[in-house]
């Protein structure tokens, strides 16, 4: 009688960066309203407009979960912004916008001590990576302001050559740099474009946090656990061994 096979070490760790590393309200929400100066060129009206094309209140700064703000690339940040009115080309408001991103990586504020967090899994052994609808430049920065930067085996921006998300290519570009399988990797992430690039990739487990625009209900579905941040991560690594998606999206509490 053959016996069960048994599960796959979890043995990577592919993060978000923006609302998942990065607290996206105070991180992004001011870069927003920048964005939007800049797509109407100083037209405050036409930015308003363009800030509700991308999903974001200009009164109130509430981002809509899975909205072009909360998780477009900037390519496509862009492209909304034009279709909504904004007097620029694609491709040039692309460039100020990936120019504003990648300056914008020194005002970002982290949900926790990244570099103690990413010398802890380096010393359990973790491949780590960071995968995001940034620009790979502004990702870079972003890890050597924090002081995580050496702990990285793998960096993959919209503009890295892997696709986009949610496709499955930044998760097979990972497991390619780091000799890996999809099964042995975690996706964590804060909406569903994140969780959705997970199981396209065939991950081993999608996470999602609660520190971006996404929330408990909007995650479910395509998420095997959602946290409050990543700071639970390593208890969810101790207590959760990896098995099959789908296990009811238990948090660490045991609530649903």
């Amino acid at each position: 009688m053959s016996k069960a096979p048994l599960p796959i070490p979890i043995a990577g760790i592919l993060f978000d960066k923006d609302g998942t590393l990065l607290d996206y309200a105070k991180s992004w929400v001011p870069v927003n309203y920048e964005v939007a100066r800049i797509a109407s060129r100083d037209d405050a009206d036409l930015g308003a407009t363009l800030l509700r094309a991308g999903g974001m209140d200009p009164q109130t700064g509430f981002v809509a979960a899975d909205s072009l703000l909360a998780a477009g690339n900037t390519a496509e940040i862009a492209q909304g912004m034009v279709e909504a009115g904004a007097p620029w080309t694609r491709e040039a408001l692309t460039d100020a916008l990936d120019d504003l991103f990648s300056r914008s990586a020194a005002y970002a504020v982290p949900v926790t001590d990244l570099s103690a967090l990413f010398a802890t899994l380096r010393t359990r052994g973790y491949k780590l990576g960071v995968a995001s609808s940034d620009n790979e430049a502004s990702i870079r920065r972003t890890a050597e302001r924090f002081g995580f930067a050496e702990c990285l085996d793998y960096v993959a921006g919209y503009d890295s050559g892997y696709g986009v998300k949610p496709e499955p290519g930044m998760v097979h570009g990972f497991c390619a740099t780091t000799g890996l399988i999809p099964d042995q990797v975690v996706v964590v992430g804060d909406n569903n474009h994140d969780m959705h690039m997970g199981r396209n990739a065939g991950a081993g487990l999608t996470v999602a946090v609660l520190t971006g625009t996404g929330s408990r209900q909007s995650l479910a579905a395509a998420s095997d656990h959602c946290l409050a941040d990543i700071t639970e991560l390593l208890a969810l690594l101790d207590r959760h061994p990896p098995a099959a998606r789908g296990d009811d999206h238990l948090t660490l509490d045991g609530t649903s």
